[in-house]
């Protein structure tokens, strides 16, 4: 079955009394094969990625060749990500154990963003469900930062479902409720722009990427998701990557030694990214797609304002270094 995904953050906000009406009026005209209607209701992007409404309607006839028809509406729910308003309508099918999955995501026009349809994904397996993070790890940035995903369950984190990236946190800045001040369209916009990335810990550098552009708000590079990064061999068996770096501001090269705090780049929107935030996880090998991710259990940090001697920022967290 063909999915349809935008990542992590999918489109600006909308008011989120409008979001579970409009979102579900969304889902509905793609399960009753309304494609024309479905289609009327997308963003230009969208519709750009998507082709031509053809592709909705082959989208339906797929789910129902795969997973047959539905028999119960088993939840839904609308909440924030980012600057987003997403829509999660989850359901059971006639041909398979698994539910499935509708995300709807609202611009603040009401029109649709983003949409992706899946069956609801678990928690990859991983042999590290255990496992203490054995560098001096510590938060890669100042002031305070929202955790977008972060934890171990699916809900809290869609990284989860990736066994190199299962412990992986999005961060951004988000203030009075946004991600940004001013016109959505622009970067600099966006609270985190420009933003210091520091080293979480000592190390040395294996990978430095700064060539690549930041991506429009609302588009993605999935070919690099990285975007421009910085990989990190923490000298433990640990490999700390962080990525969506803005082009031109990485300030180390391969083989260099860095200390703890030293400034790595600047927060950017390169790579498979909607809109500016840092990505960060640890993995057994260099190699993004390799190996498994490793819990990253961060020091002396504060989380909603209590400090944390050693813990796991998690989904819906504002995090800072403790003072």
């Amino acid at each position: 079955m063909k999915l349809l995904a935008l990542p992590l953050v999918l489109a600006a906000g909308t008011a989120l009394a409008e979001a579970p009406e409009a979102g579900a009026t969304a889902a509905r005209a793609f399960l009753d094969g309304e494609a024309a209607a479905l289609w009327d209701r997308m963003t230009p992007d969208l519709q750009a990625v998507l082709g031509t409404p053809q592709a909705l309607r082959d989208l339906r006839t797929d789910l129902a060749a795969a997973f047959g028809t539905e028999t119960a509406l088993l939840s839904t729910e609308t909440r924030t990500e980012g600057a987003a308003q997403v829509f999660d309508r989850r359901s059971a099918w006639s041909g398979s154990d698994q539910p499935l999955q509708i995300l709807v995501s609202l611009d603040s026009a009401g029109r649709v963003a983003g949409f992706l349809v899946r069956p609801v994904p678990q928690p990859a397996d991983s042999p590290y469900l255990a496992y203490r993070t054995k560098a001096d790890l510590h938060l890669p940035v100042t002031g305070d930062w929202q955790v977008v995903w972060g934890g171990r369950s699916i809900d809290q984190n869609y990284h989860a479902a990736d066994p190199g990236q299962r412990f992986a946190l999005d961060l951004l800045v988000m203030r009075d409720g946004a991600s940004h001040d001013g016109d959505p369209a622009r970067r600099d916009s966006y609270h985190c722009w420009d933003q210091p990335i520091l080293a979480p810990a000592p190390g040395v550098v294996l990978r430095a990427e700064d060539g690549l552009p930041d991506q429009p708000i609302g588009s993605t590079e999935a070919r690099r998701p990285l975007g421009n990064h910085v990989v990190l061999d923490l000298g433990t068996g640990e490999y700390a990557f962080l990525a969506h770096l803005r082009q031109g501001s990485v300030a180390v090269a391969p083989g260099a030694e860095v200390t703890r705090g030293q400034r790595l780049g600047r927060c950017g929107n390169s790579g498979n990214s909607t809109e500016p935030h840092l990505h960060l996880h640890l993995q057994t090998t260099p190699e993004l797609g390799r190996g498994f991710g490793l819990p990253a259990q961060f020091q002396d940090y504060v989380a909603d304002g209590a400090v944390v001697a050693r813990g796991e920022p998690e989904r819906g967290q504002t995090i800072r270094p403790a003072p």
